[in-house]
Parts: structure tokens; sequence; C-alpha cells
């Protein structure tokens, strides 16, 4: 097990920041061939986050053939493989109060299509923390069962992560303010440094009987940002703003941030070499209020913006499958699993952390 001074005992929270992952003293990997970076169903420790600049039904099928988990947005709809989004009102209205209606659609034509039919949903709110949001779960697994395999979030608070696994919750988004799209611990001061969250979270999990996967969600900047995500217990990190970066994602692209342009001009415009930006926003902007039809709209807690492209997805994935196996044979571990009980995380100073961040 590696170091648990992220977990009791020290005052402050730390982010990703503040703290490194330490080689191990041996590490008895000769090649980074062994190492399985890989989950159980053969996918990268990675999902989409559910924003409407980065993932859609135009190209989902980027992310899918390089392994990423794929979560849609609100509206879009995929195979059963892909996380749908459905707001908490929404949701309680289809899996909960028309939860006999859903099933006869679902049934099909055959009782042998709708065995093999499981719904994998995501319940898409910024405050994962109401009583309704725990009631919500509580009711529809005890109606679904595993038909329903259930993500929630966002929470900011390592009790709450227990309470909704308790609930039956399959996955959970940890993580409030952090996200490159969104304002709410700035504005609110809501919050809590990711790194100790996602080590709380998962201390908190080594008790559960059936424990949630951990979905680290917000504020990745880079690479080892990602890396130290898993080390420190995430089971799945989700990306949106780095996404939102690749020439794939669903952004509308623009030249000179203003003029925009189709995605095959913007594959042209790059290969010569003419600079090419993505818009970019957070969901609870109020564009995106407006999108979904909103009568009322509420203070924004959210950024539209527009960020240059700098690679392609899938040479953005093969740096990242290279970092992640170079970090694991550091720490002497094989899988992902053996990757967060070995890695040995150690708090550093600010001047430590300027000596190396280029």
């Amino acid at each position: 097990m590696g170091s648990d001074n992220l977990y009791k005992g020290n005052v402050f929270k730390l982010d990703f920041n503040d703290i490194l992952i330490e080689p191990s003293d041996i590490s008895n990997i000769s090649s980074r061939g062994e190492i399985n970076i890989l989950d159980e169903y053969g996918k990268l420790p990675l999902f989409t986050a559910p924003m409407d600049t980065v993932v859609d039904k135009t190209n989902y099928n980027e992310f899918d053939k390089l392994g990423i988990n794929i979560c849609l947005p609100r509206g879009e709809k995929g195979d059963d493989s892909m996380f749908q989004s459905l707001s908490l009102k929404d949701f309680i209205k289809e899996f909960i109060v028309e939860e006999k209606v859903l099933r006869t659609y679902a049934k099909g034509s055959s009782d042998t299509m709708y065995n093999m039919r499981t719904f994998k949903v995501l319940i898409d709110t910024a405050n994962g923390h109401t009583k309704e949001m725990l009631d919500a779960v509580q009711e529809a697994k005890r109606l679904w069962s595993n038909k329903l395999i259930l993500m929630v979030g966002n929470i900011a608070n390592p009790q709450t992560y227990v309470l909704l696994s308790e609930a039956g919750a399959d996955y959970i988004r940890v993580g409030i303010g952090n996200g490159g799209g969104c304002l709410t611990t700035q504005q609110t001061g809501v919050g809590f440094p990711m790194a100790s969250l996602i080590r709380e979270c998962y201390y908190k999990s080594l008790i559960l009987d059936k424990p949630a996967k951990i979905v680290a969600d917000g504020g990745m900047k880079d690479y080892s940002d990602i890396i130290k995500a898993i080390a420190l217990g995430a089971d799945y990190v989700m990306v949106g703003s780095i996404f939102n970066k690749a020439l794939e994602s669903c952004g509308q692209n623009y030249i000179f941030r203003r003029i925009p342009i189709t995605q095959y001009g913007a594959k042209k415009c790059r290969d010569i070499s003419i600079p090419v930006y993505k818009k970019f926003r957070g969901m609870s902007t109020k564009e995106v209020q407006k999108k979904w039809g909103n009568a009322i709209l509420k203070t924004s807690e959210g950024i539209v913006t527009y960020r240059k492209v700098e690679y392609t997805l899938n040479g953005w994935v093969e740096n990242f499958k290279s970092y992640l196996r170079s970090a694991m044979s550091y720490s002497d571990s094989k899988t992902l699993e053996e990757f967060i009980n070995k890695a040995n995380i150690i708090q550093i100073s600010d001047n430590a952390f300027k000596r190396f961040k280029k």
C-alpha cells in the first residue's frame, strides 16, 4: 500500500501540484510490454466528459476505437455500451415514475432481447449531495438491480461517496469546481482539492462491501494529473478540456477565432499550419441552458471560450499510454490495481514543483 499522508493526519487538503509519485526502491519490470493499462473490459481508464464541445453522435466512434469509455451529453444517444446522460428530474421520471413503461419499451420484440439489455445512465447534476439524488439511486437500483448501471455525481465529500455507494451507485464522479469550464469553486467557495478527495474516497472504498468505481472528474491539465489521479485511487478519469483541444472533438472549429469552418476544413488548415480554434463551454452556462430549452436561466457557473487545437486524438492517446506505462514501471506495477496499491505518494513544496515544471 502506498503512503497515506493524503488521508488522515494531514490537516491540509492537497491538489495534484502538491504531490509526486515516488519510484519504488526496486522495480522488477524489465519491459513496459509487461504492463497492462486496460480495465477489465479492455478499455483505457478514461471517460469522455459529457460536454457538447467534446463528444456527440458525430464523433463518438473516434473515441471508442481508441479504447476510451464514452459518456454522452444530455440529448445524445449512442449504443448500450455508452453512458447516456439525464438530469435528475428526467431520470426520476423515466426510471422510477415511468419504470413500467420503459421496461415495456426496452423489452422490444422478444424476452431474449430484453434480458440481454442493460441501461448505462449518468445522472448529470452539479450537486450530487442532495437527499433527492440519494433516494433516487436507492429506488432505481431496487427497481432495476443489475439492469441499470448507474453513474452519479458530482460530489466533493468522501462521506457522500460512502452513502451513494451504499445506495447502489456503480460509478461516482468526484470533483466539484475544478473543471476547465466550471466556475463553481471560484464563485461559491465550495470544493475539495482533488488529490486529497480521490485518496480519501479510495480509502473509504476499502471498507465498503460494494464500493462504486471512482471517476475523477475535472481539472486535469496534463498527462501527469491524470496519472496521479489513478495512482491516488481513481478507477477512471473523466476528461473534458484536454479532449476538446483534439482535432476530432465536436467543438465548433474557427480560424482567427471568429470565422467558423467545418471539421474537414479544420483538418486541411492544420495540414498547412493555419491555427484552428475550438469552442469550449461548461455545461452550466446560459448558452447550454438555452440549448436544453430551460424557461428560467440560472446564474452561470461555467465559461465559454476558444482553445487552440493542439493535437490529434490518436497522437494524444499514444502519448498517454506511453507515459502511463512509464509511471507504472517506476512503481513496479503491472496492472492498474497494483499501481493504486503500490504507488507511494509524497508531498512536495512549491519550490520543488517549480523546479521541474517547464
